[in-house]
Formats: structure tokens, sequence, C-alpha cells
């Protein structure tokens, strides 16, 4: 019921006498109070106000710009190795004195854990040189409901921390900080004008069952448009290899086994990532969601960790070669 249909309580005279006796009662129960109080707060005081004023620092920091995140969908909670992940989630500082001192990587995390709820905005077209295509998608999942959005972030915070511990400036397109996309016209003009020395765009498949590895994905000869990969084929090339090579050391998963042959690449022209890229950029496809034993790997925080070494183990060899 509501408060104003509780009832009240009955109503007594309270004479001179009555008040004598209820105050003398309540003195010692106050001074009790006073000491419970001073001997849990201390000398610096951490009660109610200090609490609320920590509570308030907190939702102004979060990252997502909001105090609290929407209720998980199907599609995008993680129900596997979410504890695992925590510690390898925060941002470090930079090293400058690292080997990657002064190098510039730009991290790409694929979808946005949002985008299902803009299908609107995300399936608005946009010029990605040769022609137009849909802003952002949702991306896939596993068939236990673990969303690629939520793991190319868990991948990318992983890797960002890796690369900063070797000196790298990082860059991430968002951070599970906007609502949707960003579109894939805009990932790629930020790593412009970040003016990456690598930019990869992490990723899992979601091909069908029994198609099972990884790809990198590369781009093609494209001019068209805002579109001109010939300054890029090259070096995006060279760092789709390293990639491949490390993350199969690394993670101990084999190239992709439908596409590209067992060299675990791929070049294609309808990316509008790699189309309007003029740094050298990739995309990973880290395993097929769809498969049982590659979806077994994709939401395993240990694997996850190992995805990301091979990553910043790639990264690495191609800016220091």
């Amino acid at each position: 019921m509501s408060y104003d249909e509780s009832q009240q309580p009955v109503r007594r005279p309270f004479g001179r006498s009555n008040l004598t006796v209820a105050v003398a009662a309540l003195v010692p129960t106050a001074l009790a109070g006073w000491f419970v109080w001073q001997g849990i707060s201390g000398p610096g005081g951490d009660g109610p106000d200090a609490a609320a004023a920590a509570g308030a620092t907190s939702a102004a920091s979060t990252p997502t710009g909001h105090s609290a995140s929407p209720p998980p969908s199907p599609t995008s909670s993680n129900t596997q190795g979410t504890q695992d992940t925590q510690d390898d989630n925060t941002s470090g500082d930079t090293d400058p004195t690292g080997p990657l001192a002064g190098k510039v990587v730009v991290i790409d995390p694929g979808h946005n854990p949002r985008n299902r709820d803009h299908p609107t905005e995300i399936n608005e077209p946009v010029d990605i040189g040769t022609t137009s295509k849909e802003c952002d998608t949702t991306g896939t999942s596993t068939k236990s409901g673990y969303a690629e959005a939520t793991f190319t972030l868990d991948v990318s915070h992983r890797l960002r921390t890796l690369l900063q511990k070797e000196g790298a400036t990082v860059t991430f397109t968002h951070d599970d900080d906007r609502p949707f996309g960003p579109c894939v016209d805009e990932r790629a003009r930020i790593g412009n004008k970040a003016k990456a020395d690598a930019v990869v765009s992490v990723h899992a498949d979601g091909s069908a069952p029994g198609n099972r590895g990884f790809h990198v994905i590369l781009p093609a000869l494209v001019k068209g448009g805002e579109a001109d990969t010939a300054a890029i084929v090259g070096p995006s090339r060279t760092l789709g290899e390293e990639i491949v090579a490390e993350f199969a050391r690394a993670t101990g998963s084999k190239p992709a086994n439908y596409l590209g042959e067992g060299t675990g690449l791929d070049v294609r022209s309808d990316l509008g990532g790699l189309n309007l890229s003029t740094v050298p950029k990739v995309f990973l496809e880290s395993g097929n969601m769809r498969d049982s034993k590659d979806a077994a790997l994709l939401t395993d925080a240990k694997w996850r960790q190992k995805a990301a070494q091979g990553l910043s183990d790639g990264i690495s060899s191609f800016l220091l070669n």
C-alpha cells in the first residue's frame, strides 16, 4: 500500500511528566550511538556523507557515461568467465621506455553491445568509396548467447594493456561509451586522424558449424570516391602475416579451414573500414562463434588472454621490423 493509505497511530496526550521520562530515557541511547559512530568512522570520517560522495564520484567516472548499464539481453550477456576478465580490462599507463614508445596503435572493437537497440541508426547507409553500406551491424553470437560485441571489447581491453606495457600509445574507436556504432566510415577516420602506425579491428566470425579457425582480412586494391588503398595494401599484408603467425603460436589455433586456403588470410574490397583507411589496417576474425568447438575457446577467459597476446606480438613484430 502507499504511505497515504497506511493506518495512522492513535495520538495520546503528552504531559510534562511523560516528557521528562522520555528525555531521560533518550540521553543514554544518544550517547551510546555517538560512541558507536566514532568507532566506525574514525577520526577522518567515512560516514553517510562521505559514502554518498564516493558513490557520486564512481557514477560520474563510469566509462559509459551513466551509472548503470542496461539490463543484459540474451545476445549481449557474458555468462562465461565474466569474473575472470576484471583484472585484464583495466587500462594501464603507457611505459615511455618500452620498445613501442612513439608508436600509435588504434584498436577497433568490432560492433557495439548497444547496436541491437538502434536498428534504424545502424542500418543507415554510409559511403565506403566504391559503394554504400549499412552504418554497422549487431555482430554474431555463440549459441549460448555470448555476443561478439562483448567478446571484441574484452579482447581489445586485454590487448590495450599489453601494448601499453610495451610503450605504445593506444586509441580505441569506441569503448562501450556511445549508444551505437561508430559507423564503419567513422571507424576508418579515427585511425586516419590518429596517424596510426597500425590499426586492428577485432572480430569473431558467424559462419556455419564445422567451419573452424581464425583468419585476418586484408584490404584489396580499391580506388573510387574517397577510397584509395594503394598505399596501404603492402604494409597491411605484412601486418596481417605477422598477426597470423603470432596468433597461431600464442593460441594454438589453426588458420580457418573454410577460406584462405590455409593461409589465414582473406582479401576483401567490400569493407568500409578497410577501403577508407589511409594507414595499415586489418581485421581479425578470431574464430567461428557458431561452431561449438571454437565457441568453447572464445568464451574462455584464459584463451582470450592468449588471443590478446598473439595480437600484441603480431603488432609488435610488424612495428619493430
